[in-house]
């Protein structure tokens, strides 16, 4: 599966990418570095921490679309590796806790102006709470509450927001308020309501004695919005509370009349289209994308790609990789073809360094080195000896044997043919034939023996033997002769069965060089011809070889065709009828009863075995079909080997995991790095194509083109929107963003279309402020009194009444 990713991501184009930072200094015993990056938004560019330099890589040749295989172990030189300078690694922090925030002391100042309003921007991913007079919020944490027992002090603990970080306990146990948009949790809600006045310095002795402002999202449920507003007026006696859009507070703090606000926030990303300062909400759009289902995808891709990841990956560690290292590209498919290439993955790939703990070898001196070299020469010599020893011993016991079986061969000729016989059934031997054989033999090895100890090499010559009793009639012979004779006819079958095999061999190798020649002679006569023939037998091996690679590789799925295929079959062969018939009643298995059921099996294990000895056959084939392009076809190089092919440099596999140098394994450091490259774009890219993700929806271009199209029928009002797309919500903070919807949206549209783009002045914050803005400007006029529900009207009108304005939803 991974190679099927990789090979989507091979092709000839050249886009370029962010350019990594300088490189620090290393560590040496526990590489856990935490960089600081900004949690309240999908998006915060952040400043590098000091990385680890590794050892310098080889500079690799250009990718090959042969290349299928995983990248080996490194073990490049140092000549090598100079070429190249080690990578800048980045490195994965986690949500921090850096104290408490601090408890605002100039409550006394803001006590009993009713005109200053209390504006909470209340986000799934952080919660920001601020005075109206304010230009940023006074507050921004994670709207997280975490409740847990201490059992040693035997007292309970609530923590919010990035309190919650305080302690591996109080993390396991935190939980959020919302469920994607929706406010779900209210136990946390409170709690978080709670924090947030505590913070702001109100006692809360009669209620917070201020108005709140409150940020929603799109559409948000009555239900969500009526327990809101119970909690604000019954627990927290709110004089008044104004709800409005998130995205709308920003376009008004951005100066928006006319236009089109997309929203890309944590959750969802929302279009709402605007016109003289009030939004359409029967035209707006929802897209269920957003920061934090980038996160997962960001997390499912990786998953697939590290399955055997040494170390266990936070959520935060992966927000903080999609935040840092994601961009949106300019023409995704054209830099995704290319994105793989070596000569410019380098500016791409991102190593992104995770906590590990580095295993410390002990370095010895040169003495010790020296010492122990010299035990192990002085181990060597000793088993030589003992070689030697051993030698001797079996020889003179050879010899001993063999002037011991002469000495019997001797005293036969003095004894009586019943007394030999007994004597050499005796010492193990059929008859006298035998011990001569035994004595040849042992003469045999005791000159070989001292023959090797010389350095003297003997051609072995193997004697005729004789049958002499063939000839003779079994008439002729006595019951001992007879068997003798029936052994001399097996002698002499397998002697000539050798012979014919000899013989055998010697044509095969006559016929091998008669091939052979005739070869040279096409050669000599048609070197073109040769040569494609030599091609077409070398290309039709390497398809074999792959094909039979690919099989075996299916049968170790349990899940593949191939392997259920090949269990049919021995469920087949084993559920043959037996021979006989079973007892009504007994319905016992017997398989493997009989001997000749396990004979499948062995058929299955004969088969293996002869697969094997085919692919070695094969590659043996092969590399003396390269040896002779080599050597005759000028087109055929070293990097047309095999081999070559298969060599990490040339490996989209490699490139795709580890990148453009080697990589080893033992390298703790490099064992605990994830190497980000066409991640990088594909997980914004979704936002264009959500059906890579599997989401069933539009694009934002195919959105907002239907949106302008076809439901704006005045030419004007349409115009209006061309000029102002304007985006907010942490989406926005990805690199390219903003050309790329400009570019896609200008394709799509009519000619000379007045299209233009922008982005808020800050995505992340200007939710907030546009909500100060507005309630710092109409507290106290027509507006505020049109927006706001006081507790007077709540009382009277229920928990689910709700105004309608310019910056807010409407009742559904």
């Amino acid at each position: 599966m991974l190679l099927a990713l990789a090979l989507m991501w091979r092709a000839n184009a050249r886009v370029g990418a962010a350019t990594n930072q300088p490189a620090g200094q290393p560590t040496n015993r526990v590489a856990n570095v935490d960089a600081s990056s900004t949690r309240d938004g999908l998006v915060r560019p952040t400043s590098s921490p000091p990385p680890y330099l590794l050892s310098p890589a080889k500079l690799p040749s250009p990718l090959s679309l042969d290349s299928l295989t995983m990248a080996p172990t490194a073990t490049e030189s140092a000549q090598d590796s100079a070429f190249k300078a080690p990578p800048t690694l980045y490195h994965v922090s986690e949500p921090k806790f850096n104290g408490q925030l601090p408890q605002s002391d100039d409550y006394d100042k803001f006590k009993g102006r009713n005109e200053v309003a209390i504006v909470i921007d209340n986000g799934s991913w952080n919660t920001r709470v601020g005075w109206s007079t304010d230009t940023v919020p006074r507050l921004a944490f994670t709207p997280i509450c975490s409740r847990y027992r201490d059992r040693k002090l035997g007292r309970t603990f609530t923590l919010v927001g990035n309190d919650a970080y305080a302690d591996s306990n109080s993390r396991t146990a935190a939980k959020n308020a919302f469920d994607i948009d929706v406010i779900s949790n209210f136990d946390v809600m409170e709690n978080i309501l709670d924090y947030s006045f505590l913070k702001l310095g109100i006692d809360g002795e009669n209620g917070i004695g201020h108005p709140i402002v409150m940020t929603e999202t799109l559409c948000n449920p009555s239900y969500s919005r009526k327990t809101m507003s119970e909690l604000l007026f019954e627990a927290y006696n709110a004089p008044a509370v104004m709800y409005g859009v998130d995205s709308l507070f920003s376009y008004h703090y951005n100066g928006g009349t006319n236009g089109l606000v997309v929203s890309s926030s944590n959750a969802t990303t929302h279009l709402i289209p605007v016109v003289n300062s009030k939004g359409i909400m029967n035209m707006a759009t929802r897209l269920n994308w957003g920061g934090a289902q980038a996160v997962e995808f960001l997390t499912k891709l990786l998953a697939l790609k590290y399955p055997g990841f040494p170390s266990k990956v936070y959520q935060p560690q992966l927000e903080t990789l999609v935040q840092d290292h994601c961009y949106v590209a300019q023409d995704y498919k054209a830099e995704m073809s290319g994105y793989l290439e070596m000569g410019t993955l380098e500016e791409r790939d991102r190593v992104i360094q995770f906590p590990y703990t580095e295993i410390v070898k002990e370095q010895k001196t040169e003495e010790e080195l020296a010492k122990i070299a010299e035990r192990r020469k002085e181990s060597g010599r000793r088993l030589q000896e003992q070689a030697a020893k051993m030698r001797l011993e079996k020889l003179k016991k050879k010899d001993e044997e063999l002037t011991y079986y002469q000495h019997i061969l001797e005293k036969g000729k003095n004894e009586t043919k019943k007394n030999y016989s007994r004597i050499l059934e005796n010492e193990g031997f059929r008859d006298e034939a035998q011990l001569e054989k035994r004595i040849k033999e042992l003469e045999k090895s005791i000159r070989r023996s001292r023959n090797k100890d010389l350095g003297i090499e003997e051609e072995e010559e193997e004697e005729v033997p004789s049958f002499p009793l063939l000839d003779v009639p079994d008439e002729d012979l006595d019951e001992d002769g007879i068997k003798q004779k029936r052994a001399q006819k097996l002698l002499k079958a397998n002697y000539e069965a050798r012979l014919r095999l000899r013989a055998e061999k010697e044509k095969e190798r006559e016929r091998i060089r008669l091939e052979n020649e005739k070869d040279e002679e096409r050669r000599a006569n048609d070197l073109g011809g040769w040569i494609a023939e030599k091609r077409s037998m070398r290309d039709g091996l390497v398809a074999k070889l792959k094909e039979r690679e690919q099989k075996k590789t299916q049968l170790s799925d349990r899940k593949s065709l191939a392997s259920l295929n090949r269990m049919k079959a021995i469920a087949h062969l084993a559920s043959d009828e037996p021979t006989r018939k079973r007892r009504r009643g007994n319905d016992e298995d017997t398989f493997g009863a009989d001997d000749d059921d396990w004979a499948i099996y062995r058929d299955i294990a004969a088969v293996n075995e002869e697969e094997e000895e085919e692919d070695e056959e094969m590659q043996t084939e092969l590399k003396n079909l390269e040896t002779q392009l080599l050597q005759f076809d000028p087109d055929f190089t070293e990097d047309s080997l095999q081999d070559a092919k298969s060599n990490w440099q040339n490996s989209l596999i490699h490139a795709f995991l580890r990148g453009t140098r080697p990589f080893d394994l033992e390298n703790q450091a490099e064992a605990n790095q994830m190497h980000l490259n066409v991640e990088r774009i594909r997980v914004p890219e979704v936002i264009f194509e959500p059906s890579m993700a599997g989401v069933d929806q539009a694009g934002i271009v195919e959105i907002t083109t239907e949106m302008l199209l076809n439901r704006f029928t005045d030419e004007k009002q349409r115009e209006m929107i061309y000029r102002d797309v304007f985006l907010t919500g942490g989406y926005a903070l990805f690199k390219g963003f903003e050309e790329r919807l400009k570019t896609a949206l200008t394709a799509v549209l009519p000619f000379e279309a007045p299209l233009e783009v922008r982005t808020a002045k800050d995505p992340l914050l200007d939710a907030w402020k546009g909500a100060a803005l507005w309630s710092k400007t109409n507290i106290g006029q027509p507006a505020w009194k049109m927006a706001a529900v006081t507790k007077a009207e709540y009382q009277e009108k229920g928990s689910d009444y709700l105004k309608e304005h310019n910056l807010g939803n409407v009742l559904s």
